[in-house]
C-alpha cells in the first residue's frame, strides 16, 4: 500500500506519555520502563488524527510469556517485570479511551523488540519511519531473531529531518541503530518534548561514549544534534529507558 493519510493543517494538541512495561535489564542490573506515546492532532475543522509513537513488546508476552521469551531467547539480556494486557499498546491505548483500530499513523523510532512488538496491529495505520530503518528485511527486533514480518501497509519514510505536522518534527538520529528516529514536539501550552527513544537510551550514555549501540560515533553526533534543538527551544528531553526519570513521567490516562 503507498497511500497517505495527509496531516496537512494539523497540530498537535496532546500528549500522552504509555506505559509499555518495566524490564529488568541483566537481570538485575538496572530496571527500565518501556515507554509509548499517544499524539493527537487536530485541524481545526473537527477532525483529528491519533498517532502512536512506537509500540511496545509483542502482546504475546501478555499471553505465553515463557513461550515467547524462549523464542526471542530474551533471557539472555534480561526479563519483563509484570507484564500483563495493561502494558500492550492495545492496553494503554484502552486507558485512553482509545483501541488500535482509533490509531490513525504509527511513528516507529527503530525495529528493536520493545518498540516494534505491537506494529502488526496496527496494518491500517500509515506507519512513517526512515527509509534506513524500514529497508532492513524484516524489523531487526533482537540478536539474530526477526520473528515480525513488515505489516503489509502503508508506509511513509523519510530521509532527513521533517515536520510531519505543526507540532510535531521528526529527525533521523542514526547510532543505536542505522535507521533510528527521534522527535521534538511543540505543546500547545509553549512546552517543547524531545522524544528522544534510544538515541539518549538514558542520562549517562553520552558520558559512556555510546559504547553498546551499533555506531558509537554516529550516536554521538546524532545526541550533539539533539542537544542543538535543546538548546534551541529548551525542550525537556523524555529519554529512552532513564530509570531516574520513569517513575515522574505523568502516565495514561493523564495527559503529559
Amino acid at each position: 500500500m503507498t497511500s497517505r493519510l495527509d496531516l496537512a493543517g494539523h497540530r498537535l494538541i496532546r500528549l500522552t506519555v504509555l506505559d509499555l512495561g518495566l524490564f529488568d535489564v541483566g537481570p538485575g542490573n538496572r530496571l527500565i520502563g518501556i515507554p509509548g506515546f499517544l499524539l493527537e492532532t487536530a485541524d481545526g475543522q473537527g477532525k483529528g488524527a491519533k498517532i502512536l509513537f512506537d509500540t511496545g513488546f509483542d502482546p504475546a508476552y501478555a499471553r505465553a510469556p515463557e513461550a515467547t521469551a524462549a523464542r526471542d531467547g530474551l533471557a539472555s539480556f534480561g526479563v519483563l517485570v509484570g507484564f500483563g494486557t495493561e502494558q500492550t499498546a492495545e492496553g494503554q491505548l484502552a486507558l485512553t479511551g482509545l483501541t488500535p483500530a482509533d490509531v490513525s499513523h504509527v511513528i516507529l523510532s527503530h525495529g528493536h523488540i520493545d518498540h516494534v512488538g505491537s506494529l502488526p496491529l496496527f496494518a491500517h495505520a500509515e506507519i512513517i519511519l526512515t527509509a534506513i530503518e524500514r529497508a532492513d528485511p524484516a524489523p531487526c527486533y533482537f540478536g539474530a531473531v526477526r520473528p515480525i514480518a513488515w505489516p503489509d501497509a502503508r508506509y511513509r519514510t523519510i530521509t532527513g529531518e521533517v515536520a510531519l505536522c505543526q507540532g510535531i518534527r521528526l529527525i533521523p538520529t542514526p547510532g543505536h541503530t542505522p535507521g533510528h528516529l527521534s522527535a521534538l514536539l511543540a505543546l500547545p501550552d509553549g512546552r517543547q518534548v524531545l522524544l528522544a527513544a534510544d538515541a539518549i537510551n538514558r542520562i549517562s550514555e553520552p558520558d559512556e561514549g555510546f559504547a553498546d549501540v551499533r555506531d558509537p560515533a554516529a550516536a554521538m553526533a546524532s545526541y550533539q544534534r539533539l542537544m542543538a534543538h535543546v538548546a534551541a527551544t529548551g525542550a525537556k528531553v523524555i529519554y529512552g529507558h532513564e530509570p531516574s526519570q520513569w517513575a515522574d513521567l505523568p502516565k495514561a490516562p493523564v495527559a503529559y
